[in-house]
């Protein structure tokens, strides 16, 4: 009974389950917690695989018939300088599963930027079901136009806790530069805590902890481009890079899945100590060119799951985020009364209006704005 209640809780009211969990680790530690919430979470999966075993792929939004396979071509340009670049439309995937897909799944829909409606969509959403077993597994993918958008990082008020000397002397904020703000697209949550694998991270010149070996790292280097790269190919030169941040060992680097993933026991990527947990996750990804970012968040995925569904999208590397119920959230910012406010872009995920705004997060996480003409 007291299992349901705070399972219903943690998923009604988001911090519940945070604050419990972390809780119950000062008292029992971290492994025992990850072995209850591995039981608790493979409970809710063999109920679902029994009580929704028939159930059909959702569709969330309607998608336009008409929306155009390739983009139009750009409009001429009026001076001497170059072309204005060529409008961004991702190439539609289609389902994941034909027998098992919602109506649009893998169609590309713009999200259009309420400070500028009327001009071409700087990002697009998409919304795929990437596993065959289970109909009601979700991934709701992003799209981002890396020519005219740019990814920042900021570390959270409490996490990742720093283990060096500079790390710990290191001012944070929690929020978004209020310079920035004017130009926000888009916000989502960043990579685990640090006591769950002390995954790396540096930002404004200061480590807060050193890369571990077999990392995933997502850096920004000094042209604003962006990589994924395991720890060892970026190691000799990550002080050179604006920032970066490590993840569990990445799951598809050069278009190639990582050979843990073929295994429906890996015990990575947030996965439990007795298979591959079936939770809500997060991952970042990057597409051959460079050009396209994508960002997604899930609703009872397996960690092959959110990769092969990031992969379908159109990502060659695929790098995990935070999971569980909580932390995952792709997030807009309308402006509400006068002021920008904080909302979920996709139904059944919790963000607190003034969050990354105005309301300092304890947790680190990426925004995207827009480029400056």
């Amino acid at each position: 009974m007291l299992v349901g209640a705070l399972w219903f809780a943690a998923h009604r009211f988001p911090w519940v389950g945070a604050l419990f969990a972390d809780t119950l680790r000062a008292i029992v530690g971290t492994e025992n917690v990850s072995r209850l919430e591995d039981f608790v979470y493979g409970l809710e999966d063999r109920w679902n695989q029994w009580w929704r075993k028939d159930e059909a792929p959702k569709a969330y939004w309607d998608v336009p018939s008409d929306e155009p396979e390739e983009p139009p071509p750009p409009p001429a340009s009026s001076d001497d300088g170059p072309p204005p670049p060529q409008p961004f439309h991702p190439a539609h995937v289609g389902p994941f599963t034909k027998a098992l897909a919602a109506q649009g799944d893998g169609q590309w829909v713009p999200v259009r930027d309420p400070a500028a409606p009327s001009l071409p969509a700087k990002m697009f959403k998409t919304l795929i079901h990437p596993d065959p077993g289970r109909p009601w597994a979700e991934l709701f993918v992003v799209a981002f136009d890396l020519r005219q958008v740019e990814l920042h990082l900021i570390a959270g008020r409490a996490e990742p806790v720093a283990q060096t000397p500079e790390g710990k002397a290191y001012e944070r904020a929690g929020l978004i530069p209020a310079d920035h703000q004017a130009q926000l697209l888009a916000g989502f949550n960043g990579g685990f805590k640090a006591q769950h694998g002390r995954w790396g991270m540096r930002i404004d010149g200061v480590t807060l902890i050193p890369g571990r070996k077999h990392g995933c790292t997502i850096g920004k280097k000094p042209d604003g481009a962006l990589t994924i790269a395991p720890w060892q190919d970026l190691e000799a030169t990550q002080e050179d890079l604006s920032w970066w941040r490590q993840t569990p060992p990445c799951m598809y680097l050069a278009d190639k899945r990582h050979g843990g993933l073929w295994d429906p026991d890996s015990k990575g990527w947030g996965a439990a100590l007795e298979g591959d947990t079936v939770i809500r996750r997060s991952a970042l990804g990057l597409s051959q060119d460079r050009e396209t970012l994508f960002i997604s968040v899930s609703n009872h995925t397996s960690a092959r799951a959110i990769a092969d569904g990031m992969h379908h999208a159109g990502a060659v590397d695929v790098a995990q985020l935070d999971v569980n119920w909580s932390f995952p959230r792709i997030v807009t910012f309308p402006e509400e009364e006068g002021k920008r406010v904080s909302k979920s872009l996709f139904d059944g995920f919790e963000v607190a209006p003034d969050e990354y705004l105005r309301e300092p997060c304890d947790r680190d996480f990426f925004y995207v704005v827009k480029k400056n003409p």
